[in-house]
């Protein structure tokens, strides 16, 4: 997929319109079309890389800026008390907009648990 046809850089550019959670020369926040938690954020690289999978070390520093930004915008959205990141990653990892980015979930009640438990 090309830059072009992505949604994740059209939002970025400005040419999809997105409830803005944070925004900044590397990273931008948005507020998840359909929700699955009180509290559902998307957190995208500027740049297009396609999964975790395109990372190499040159992307160390945006992704260490990502990491450190998600419980400050997290507790900014009402997660006061803990959130869940989901990040999929390739066809196996049910990624479904190949454009990086996490999933930051959370709200004022527990969430459901992600592996059935004994």
């Amino acid at each position: 997929m090309t830059t072009d046809n992505c949604i994740f850089c059209k939002i970025v550019r400005g040419e999809v319109s997105s409830r803005k959670v944070y925004e900044d020369d590397e990273l931008l926040a948005f507020h998840d079309i359909q929700p699955v938690a009180p509290v559902h954020f998307l957190l995208v690289t500027k740049e297009h890389i396609d999964s975790m999978a395109g990372l190499d070390a040159r992307h160390a520093g945006v992704m260490g800026r990502m990491m450190v930004m998600v419980h400050k915008l997290a507790a900014e959205q009402g997660s006061t008390d803990g959130f869940r990141i989901v990040c999929n990653t390739g066809r196996v990892g049910c990624q479904d907009v190949f454009h990086l980015h996490v999933h930051v979930l959370g709200g004022p009640g527990p969430l459901p648990g992600m592996i059935a438990r004994a």
